[in-house]
């Protein structure tokens, strides 16, 4: 990180910014390309260990590259606000961002699938406790992303 004054590194602060952000950018690698796709999250820490859940289709390009590659870069982002200046290149931002990579699994186990949705569903809503379409969770992909290298920023 070449700001290193703008690194955050206290483990609550991080904590507080994952929770209160709602979307999560994962980069895929397809064959040269890069994939980005931007999910609905949910957030949590597991053995002191950061994960992400998300969900999407049994089919489509992003659940065919988390089988075909597991490793996968992230981003997000949040608190965005323009910092004006008298000249154009004077102006900067206030934001929060997290980087970071990851390995992907897709999640088949349904204790916990329903414990995957649940933290999306924790994340979007303020709520963890729903009742799901059997219909619905059949079609339904689970992702868990455990995050291997993360960087805060902040300004």
């Amino acid at each position: 990180m070449r700001r290193n004054e703008r690194e955050v590194t206290d483990r609550q602060a991080i904590a507080a910014f994952l929770s209160a952000e709602q979307i999560l950018r994962v980069a895929f690698y397809d064959n040269g390309d890069i994939y980005i796709v931007p999910v609905n999250y949910g957030y949590c820490e597991e053995n002191g260990r950061i994960c992400f859940y998300f969900h999407g289709a049994k089919a489509g390009r992003k659940y065919t590259l988390a089988q075909k590659n597991p490793r996968v870069g992230f981003e997000i982002d949040g608190g965005y606000a323009l910092i004006p200046a008298e000249k154009g290149c004077g102006h900067s931002a206030k934001y929060q961002s997290v980087i970071g990579n990851g390995k992907l699994h897709i999640v088949t186990d349904p204790e916990d699938r329903l414990k995957g949705l649940s933290c999306i569903m924790q994340q979007a809503t303020g709520k963890a406790d729903w009742d799901y379409n059997p219909a619905v969770l059949e079609k339904t992909a689970v992702f868990r992303l455990d995050a291997e290298a993360l960087t805060c920023k902040s300004r």
